[in-house]
């Protein structure tokens, strides 16, 4: 039988908890298992073609849907039904394989047969490990997982080599005895020893941290818990000692697009919002069949044959919405956003135009309220020990960057679909070309550039000139920052939960120039959010808030170092003037790690008072 251990939300098992991931319960430590071990017998169906051909891209043909992660209506808030079996789940296993008995220190594998597992079928919070003989305690106490494990920027993450370790190799030792003792309270690694009771051999976990660490750690073994295998090849890049826990010990790498209507008509629209199910309609029986269940209420007042028309015509449809490869996801929303392309409002997606602010018609040439948005968002796979948010949006970083999701070419993916609003302001394409033009601007593009290939070069990324996207970036990413923090004080979100998705393009690229920014927050729940950001983008909201910003970031609580701060320094952070105290949001929030960004792009500071885009507000 199935045994439940907790709950998490869908949301999570993209960007927290999710495949290869390490998830803390209340007793023990777990890994979450790969898609090869999912029953997606309750993984509905979720539909954005969109998205669905840049995962393609990615991943292979292969890939037949996003789905959402397992999900039973019918269990009861225990993770029960009705006869007490779980349906639906995300599959786990412990790890790190070894655990500690805090009572007489015990160090071995959970699988030795000193450690016990007791399950709690009813009570999930209460399942634990247990040291079945511990010699120091009446009834058999919980063990610990070990805090300690080996990762490598490869993705590859594996249990700490204890034996090895102590004994600075290979040991004959018989039988394998190993206690850690910690001395003190502060929980740092010199203050932990290993110890092997046999041969009294014993070694300070200090050694497997520093400078030093590499002569002291094994190669790495390519291991993949996740899919339980290891790679075919030997893996060339150090390992790392982390600590469980660790926010470096695995990054999600997503993919998310907005759901943009492709017809006008509201036929059209209903096929495109219920394709998942009308796939599957080859004949117009079929359609009839699925009518008759009651599987498509949207199409209530809709003759058979005039659905079954459109189905026809949306099968042999080239998917729109894609750039040729499959990579650019931002061009066609681009396009509906700055009303190059017009489109009727749906229930998933509603826009309303209004006034630019009067302070900034020269240099803003749109202002829309997202009244309505969903976003989809995939799990394509993962990395360790380096963020993918380091790299370029367009998925620079390559499939054989990133660890994969499954043992074989996954066929599905795990997707989250969620409601909200958003503020989109578009920029002038004049100003932006004028502001280009001015020679303090050219040199500090080259700044950046610089800056960008030393940090490429750093990162062993080739070549180093590739993804270079401008100033235009740093000025809209920097005002997007600078907005962001601003509205977040009025808007009643918090500044973590309200995303930015900037649209920067050149004008000699395919598509034309963009230069325009969303800021936008979404929830799980279908009713979306309650409009607190929408109603700050009234002009005269707008001016005020905006104002406000550029004023904030005229002066930071840490200058004058961070206005002196250069593109690229010895600590490769790849940003000018800008840190936590004024332009720096949340991870969730910013596309690009906290980088590209330079409030001198958009005011005058201390140390830069001529490259300033705002100079006349």
């Amino acid at each position: 039988m199935k045994t439940k251990l907790g709950d998490i939300r869908p949301s999570q098992l993209l960007y927290t908890y999710g495949v290869g991931s390490l998830l803390d319960l209340p007793n023990f430590s777990v890994l979450v298992m790969g898609l090869d071990d999912w029953d997606i017998s309750y993984a509905r169906v979720i539909s954005e073609e969109r998205l669905l051909q840049a995962v393609r891209q990615q991943l292979g043909s292969q890939i037949e849907a996003l789905r959402h992660p397992p999900y039973d209506s019918k269990d009861d808030e225990k993770g029960f039904n009705q006869y007490n079996t779980v349906t639906a789940g995300v599959p786990v296993v412990p790890f790190p394989r070894w655990a500690r008995c805090p009572q007489c220190s015990l160090l071995a594998p959970i699988s030795s047969g000193l450690f016990e597992i007791q399950k709690q079928p009813f009570y999930p919070d209460r399942t634990r490990v247990v040291h079945t003989h511990c010699e120091k305690a009446d009834r058999p106490p919980p063990v610990i997982p070990v805090r300690f494990l080996l990762a490598c920027s490869n993705g590859h993450l594996d249990d700490f080599p204890w034996v090895e370790y102590v004994h600075k190799g290979p040991c004959n030792c018989r039988p394998i005895i190993l206690k850690m003792f910690e001395f003190g309270v502060s929980g740092e690694a010199s203050d932990i020893i290993v110890r092997c009771e046999t041969c009294k051999e014993e070694r300070r976990m200090g050694d497997a941290f520093g400078a030093d660490a590499p002569k002291h750690l094994p190669k790495c073994r390519g291991w993949h818990p996740h899919i339980k295998r290891t790679d075919d090849k030997e893996c060339e890049e150090s390992v790392k000692t982390i600590l469980l826990g660790a926010s470096n010990s695995w990054f999600p790498v997503t993919l998310s697009a907005l759901s943009i209507p492709q017809s006008t008509d509201r036929l059209s629209q209903l096929v495109d919002k219920n394709w998942s199910v009308l796939a599957e309609a080859v004949t117009i029986d079929v359609l009839r069949a699925f009518r008759k269940v009651g599987n498509l209420p949207d199409f209530a007042g809709y003759k058979d044959e005039e659905i079954f028309v459109r189905i026809e015509a949306r099968r042999s449809e080239k998917p729109v919405g894609t750039s040729e490869d499959g990579k650019d996801l931002k061009l066609p929303e681009w396009s509906v956003l700055s009303g190059l392309k017009v489109i009727s409002n749906t229930s998933d997606f509603s826009l309303r135009t209004v006034d630019v602010p009067k302070h900034f018609r020269e240099i803003i040439a749109r202002v829309v309220l997202v009244e309505r948005l969903r976003e989809v968002r995939s799990l394509i796979g993962f990395t360790r020990v380096e963020s993918p948010g380091e790299f370029d949006e367009f998925m620079e970083i390559s499939n054989a960057d990133y660890s994969p999701l499954s043992r074989k070419p996954p066929v599905w993916i795990p997707t989250t679909e969620v409601f909200g609003e958003g503020l989109f302001i578009q920029f002038e394409e004049s100003a932006i070309q004028s502001w280009r033009k001015r020679t303090p601007v050219a040199k500090r593009e080259h700044e950046f550039f610089e800056a960008h290939k030393a940090w490429r070069f750093a990162h062993k990324l080739t070549p180093v000139e590739q993804g270079f996207r401008g100033l235009r970036y740093v000025l809209l990413h920097s005002f997007a920052h600078a907005v962001l923090r601003q509205l977040a004080t009025d808007s009643g979100y918090a500044a973590a939960s309200v995303r930015e998705r900037i649209y920067s393009r050149e004008v000699d690229l395919p598509g034309g120039p963009m230069a325009g920014l969303l800021l936008y927050t979404a929830a799980p729940d279908s009713e979306g959010t309650l409009g607190g950001l929408v109603s700050l983008g009234d002009p005269e909201k707008l001016s005020y808030h905006v104002l406000q910003a550029l004023e904030r970031a005229r002066l930071c609580a840490s200058d004058p170092l961070c206005s002196e701060h250069k593109p690229y320094d010895e600590h490769a952070t790849l940003h000018g003037a800008a840190c936590h105290g004024c332009l720096f949001s949340p991870e969730t929030s910013c596309e690009h790690g906290n980088k590209y960004l330079d409030r001198s792009t958009l005011v005058k500071t201390f140390a830069v008072e001529d490259v300033a885009f705002f100079v006349s507000n």
